[in-house]
């Protein structure tokens, strides 16, 4: 640490106040050292000039997620472009979204997108609960043009099973954009044969996990796909209560 160097030289030229003085000025020197090296973490991409926007390595990555769902099933369909297009606006403004889709394109779109390091990488440095909304955001792209596809599906099944979702959770979200006679019981992650009560435990327990506000730190459109499936919870409890009468 520079604060200790140069309190021991301070010290052997001017004693006590020139330990004092070289700590204060090594303090200085460590802090703003420790600042660069957080800017550097924050983002891959830094920029020269101060007005130039450089996006950070959630966006890009989570981009990369994006284009290998809207792939997934051979075609690119402009409906799922122009929803990630919108997300990201809405997510990040219209400067700092045309900035992560230009490096995008001009960088990361022309390698080999690897969703395991991908996955990998945010299991390790986000909130079980912010995986979850990564979920709910792909399953969103792809329906999109008003259909999920197997092969979607499968594809964002394999980037959750990187991201080290369990797969009832997988299974909960996936419901939500499937309308079947087991869909509410999925959402829930209770069987067909569940009981009453152990229906209304599982309703409590889906209200904590997918409450809004455990995304009380992420951005507000993150927090609004929150919203949307604490609805379809609610709104899967409300479908059990009218068939089971209860």
């Amino acid at each position: 640490m520079i604060r200790w160097l140069l309190a021991i030289l301070g010290y052997s030229f001017f004693r006590l106040p020139g330990a004092f003085l070289g700590f204060i000025l090594g303090t200085i020197f460590d802090n703003m050292n420790l600042g660069k090296t957080k800017s550097s973490r924050g983002s891959i991409f830094t920029s020269s000039s101060r007005d130039r926007v450089s996006p950070a390595d959630f966006e890009l990555n989570l981009l990369s997620l994006a284009s290998l769902v809207i792939k997934a099933d051979g075609t690119v369909n402009q409906s799922e472009l122009d929803y990630v297009r919108q997300y990201f606006v809405q997510a990040y403004g219209k400067e700092r979204a045309n900035a992560t889709f230009k490096v995008f394109n001009e960088v990361i779109k022309k390698r080999e997108i690897s969703a395991q390091r991908i996955g990998g990488l945010f299991r390790q440095r986000m909130r079980y609960e912010s995986r979850l909304q990564v979920v709910h955001f792909l399953f969103s792209i792809a329906n999109a043009d008003g259909h999920v596809s197997a092969s979607e599906v499968q594809e964002i099944s394999k980037i959750a099973g990187y991201m080290g979702l369990q797969m009832r959770d997988f299974e909960s979200i996936k419901a939500m954009f499937f309308k079947n006679p087991d869909s509410a019981y999925k959402i829930l992650e209770v069987e067909r044969s569940a009981s009453v009560p152990e229906i209304k435990k599982a309703y409590r327990e889906m209200v904590k996990k997918y409450h809004p506000d455990k995304l009380q730190h992420m951005d507000e459109v993150y927090r609004k796909g929150a919203e949307e499936k604490f609805r379809k919870v609610q709104e899967a409890y409300e479908q059990l209560q009218k068939e089971r009468g209860f």
